[in-house]
């Protein structure tokens, strides 16, 4: 194992005293004078025939068995395909290998992944969905006429209500999403080395992870809210329009902080489970990982964030035109701009919107993140050659 980014196959640099593909003259056959002292009538450039030409024309079959023949065989004009036990080849991967390796995941083990992601989503969304019908407060009313100090008191009215009815959501959430990235990093890992997996066989494996898992998404969640309260709050205590600009300006700059630390540690979760590191050993495993290719991270993730989001949007606007449709109470509160009260068949609607958006995501999130860690493994610490070992492929040994 290595720090260093990249590999090179086995002969590939040539050696420091010979030019790359030139050979050097020998010395004449006659001994008539050193190398160099060529004769100067040398046929014209571009003006070589292959063996067999000069003498009988094109065509003619060469005088030795060979000449003339394109080299074949592994090494000869182009490198040899990757070996590719599972659902990436087992060398550095490029972004649509990542893709494609997590979607191949999901169709290799559609079983397991799919066993995994509908069970956590139903339960997540009916714990959701309780919540919402039982536990949350009515949102206060707003008088959109009021000004001054009570415009004041009803916007932090609104804006601590909002704080109660997303929370409790959230945290759910934030539980699924644990819960399947521990069992999903287990069901990639073997599909990687092309192992089938069990249900089972993931849950047992990944049992001993969660309390770890789920302290690592907790500290990474405070270590989020401490950024944005420090800063906004100088903003805040001022209280005047200058506090105004001071808290967006603020604001900004503890969104750029938090982004790029959740790039910096977002390879922990997997350093987590595959290598049982702890949490702040996991973190800065995943801080060695990414150094110096903090930029390339974030365009993948951005990219799955983006295919996340478009799935969500053409699978989540549907099921929301039918909750409202089935919803009388809430489609004509929304179109006379009154309070929004939406009842029980809403909500079911919505919920099996968010199943099926999570059961689709979920997977796909999981896989990006995965195999994000093997790839940078790989162009790191070479850990295509321990993966095709652990496979079992042949030309591999047990050698360290």
């Amino acid at each position: 194992m290595n720090d260093t980014p990249g590999w090179a196959s086995p002969g590939s640099a040539p050696s420091d005293d010979q030019e790359a593909g030139v050979p050097r003259p020998s010395e004449p056959v006659d001994g008539s004078g050193p190398a160099g002292n060529w004769s100067s009538t040398q046929p014209p450039a571009g003006q070589w025939s292959a063996p067999g030409d000069s003498a009988t024309g094109p065509g003619t079959p060469p005088p030795y068995p060979g000449w003339g023949v394109p080299p074949q065989g592994p090494g000869w004009g182009r490198q040899p395909a990757a070996a590719k036990p599972g659902v990436i080849p087992l060398r550095p991967l490029g972004v649509g290998e990542i893709l494609d390796g997590a979607v191949s995941t999901m169709r290799a083990h559609w079983r397991t992944v799919l066993g995994i992601t509908l069970t956590v989503s139903v339960i997540a969304q009916a714990g959701i969905l309780l919540v919402q019908r039982y536990l949350l407060p009515e949102p206060p009313s707003i008088d959109r006429n009021a000004t001054g100090s009570e415009a004041l008191r009803q916007a932090t009215d609104s804006l601590r209500s909002s704080l109660l009815n997303t929370a409790p959501p959230l945290l759910i959430s934030m539980l699924a999403t644990i819960f399947t990235t521990a069992v999903l990093t287990v069901v990639i890992s073997r599909s990687v080395l092309g192992r089938p997996v069990t249900l089972s066989d993931a849950w047992t494996e990944s049992r001993p992870r969660l309390l770890p898992l789920l302290g690592l998404t907790f500290l990474l969640a405070l270590m989020a809210a401490v950024l944005m309260t420090a800063g906004i709050l100088p903003g805040f205590l001022i209280g005047d329009t200058a506090g105004v600009g001071l808290a967006f300006i603020g604001l900004l700059a503890a969104g750029g902080v938090f982004l790029w630390l959740m790039v910096r540690f977002c390879l922990a979760s997997p350093a987590l489970m595959l290598e049982r590191q702890s949490i702040t050993a996991s973190l800065r495993r995943s801080a060695k990982l990414v150094r110096g290719a903090w930029w390339r991270t974030f365009g993948i993730l951005a990219l799955t964030w983006l295919l996340t989001l478009i799935v969500t949007l053409v699978i989540g606007m549907p099921f929301g035109l039918i909750a409202m449709a089935v919803d009388d109470g809430g489609l004509s509160s929304f179109l006379t701009d009154g309070p929004t009260s939406f009842g029980w068949p809403f909500l079911i609607v919505s919920a099996i919107g968010d199943v099926v958006i999570a059961t689709i995501t979920y997977p796909l999130s999981a896989g990006v993140m995965a195999l994000l860690y093997v790839d940078q493994r790989i162009r790191r610490e070479a850990l295509d050659l321990d993966l095709a070992r652990a496979a079992g492929l042949p030309g591999y040994d047990n050698r360290s």
